[in-house]
């Protein structure tokens, strides 16, 4: 059995592309994924499968437009991906508030980016963006649109604190 983290983007607590995590949790668990947690409610979902990624893509997908009409983004990360990702951070010396990590559904063909983000900065490494947002996510111009167009791959992005969460319940 293996544990995946489950990012969903685009996702809300209400009004468009609403996703209740109690009735998401419970849909999953019908699905066959074992062990469903989710976590604060904007799309991160920890489960065990004995499938592979692209079949939890696939399945995860499948469930969110059966029950609620709409398709949502979703990306899938192992756990030794996920902690890849920690590991990697260039940012670790700045404040953890700036501290942004952009997951990639896959890793990008096009990886030269320009752009003036002020003091922002980014690195690119492997299938993760690496923000370091100096005036806070809100604000900046590196966000999940930006890398999405320039890089041609879906993102979502969550802060350090969540993401540390995530491997917590995944490795429990």
């Amino acid at each position: 059995m293996t544990t995946y983290i489950v990012l969903l983007r685009g996702i809300n607590v209400s009004g468009k592309n609403k996703l209740p995590m109690a009735e998401l949790r419970q849909l999953l668990k019908d699905a066959g994924f074992k062990n469903v947690q989710t976590y604060i409610q904007s799309g991160n979902i920890v489960i065990q499968s004995q499938i592979g990624k692209e079949e939890v893509v696939h399945n995860v997908c499948k469930v969110i437009k059966d029950r609620y009409g709409y398709e949502v983004p979703v990306l899938v990360k192992t756990i030794q991906e996920w902690k890849n990702a920690i590991g990697n951070n260039p940012f670790t010396t700045v404040d953890e508030k700036q501290q942004y990590f952009t997951f990639l559904s896959q890793k990008p063909s096009q990886v030269t980016i320009e752009i003036d983000a002020k003091e922002d900065e980014f690195k690119l490494i492997d299938e993760v963006v690496y923000v370091n947002a100096v005036g806070g996510y809100g604000t900046t111009k590196l966000n999940n649109n930006f890398f999405e167009n320039k890089l041609k791959v879906n993102a979502t992005t969550r802060n350090l604190k969540t993401t540390l969460k995530l491997l917590e319940l995944a490795t429990k």
